[in-house]
């Protein structure tokens, strides 16, 4: 398959049993490849591993092209290229608006969890042996917020987003700051919850989870009735035709920094700006779109990817394109809601 591709679109998940095989593949045979992996343990695994012999073979393999994440990823970009000045720390927050049908999302997201977050004494062990140097902080630190916290901005309760994006989001930065020079920008990301009634379901069905995810027995359970334990969230028939056209999202970012002339040496950040991507229903009609025109920028913008191949965030692989222009035409808008010196 890698030997007859120019490049091969890698839809296997959980990718921790089924990525490694078609990334090794791609990679012997100079065949570029993107996944829509939302795995930071496989995905950080996959640059240690094959990123050299990537760069040897001018192949191009990019993780987390999917609603994990391109949204988040060149949302981040996007903010910093719209802020007259410069960007130096960003908060998302992510809502997801279901129809009359409600939400559903398919049981090969949850095993994914299940066992990213069953393993996650292997990817702190990865990341201490990887033992890189902290990426600079400009400006003030950006303070976590509680796990459960109140967003005035969306008039909503959040809790912290763990999915992929402030991996990748934090290895792109490390990359355009090593490698560009670029200044760092921080991140964060949460993710909406509504009113107080979709939080105490949140979080009994969190509870549940943290709990059994940490015995072998419990990770069985969870895997074999996905639908209860998630609420009914999670199914493994995954959404219906009219849960899909129902659903969408939309992606805040709310970012601060400094406008031209002024920096940290002069006193607190003294610039705000607010940008919002929209999308289709994530999962299976976001991601696609996603997926598929990161494949095609990697077709037809090769002269602005980077100089040599290796294993890239969509942001290190893409900054220079015109993948937002792409997904803006299809359905995934990127916008700047307001700016601001303060």
């Amino acid at each position: 398959m890698a030997k007859q591709a120019a490049i091969v679109l890698n839809c296997v998940g959980p990718y921790r049993f089924y990525g490694e095989p078609v990334v090794k593949a791609c990679v012997e045979n100079g065949t570029s490849c993107i996944d829509i992996c939302g795995e930071p343990q496989f995905l950080e695994l996959m640059y240690w591993k094959y990123h050299e012999k990537a760069a040897e073979k001018g192949a191009y393999i990019i993780g987390s092209s999917g609603f994990d994440s391109i949204p988040a990823d060149l949302g981040v970009i996007y903010t910093k290229n719209k802020m007259n000045g410069t960007l130096t720390a960003v908060e998302s927050f992510l809502t997801i608006h279901s129809g009359p049908e409600g939400l559903c999302i398919h049981d090969g997201t949850w095993k994914s969890a299940v066992y990213g977050f069953g393993d996650q004494s292997n990817l702190k062990k990865l990341r201490n042996e990887a033992n890189l140097k902290p990426v600079p902080i400009i400006g003030p630190k950006l303070k976590r917020r509680w796990p459960l916290s109140y967003c005035r901005e969306l008039s909503s309760y959040s809790v912290p987003f763990l999915g992929a994006d402030v991996s990748v989001v934090r290895r792109t930065q490390r990359y355009l700051h090593e490698n560009l020079e670029q200044s760092p920008v921080q991140y964060a990301a949460y993710i909406n919850m509504g009113g107080i009634t979709s939080v105490i379901k949140l979080m009994f069905a969190g509870l549940f989870f943290l709990f059994f995810v940490r015995f072998g027995i419990g990770r069985q359970l969870l895997i074999k009735f996905p639908w209860l334990f998630s609420f009914g969230y999670f199914s493994k028939q995954g959404p219906t035709q009219k849960q899909m056209d129902g659903s969408s999202f939309t992606l805040r970012f709310f970012g601060q920094g400094y406008s031209q002339g002024f920096g940290p040496e002069k006193g607190k950040p003294n610039t705000r700006i607010c940008t919002q991507v929209k999308g289709p229903e994530p999962g299976y009609v976001a991601t696609p779109i996603a997926m598929v025109q990161a494949a095609m920028t990697l077709l037809n913008d090769a002269s602005d990817l980077p100089s040599m191949g290796g294993v890239f965030t969509p942001g290190a692989a893409f900054f220079r394109t015109k993948l937002i222009d792409r997904l803006n035409q299809r359905g995934m808008e990127f916008s700047v809601i307001s700016s601001s010196e303060v």
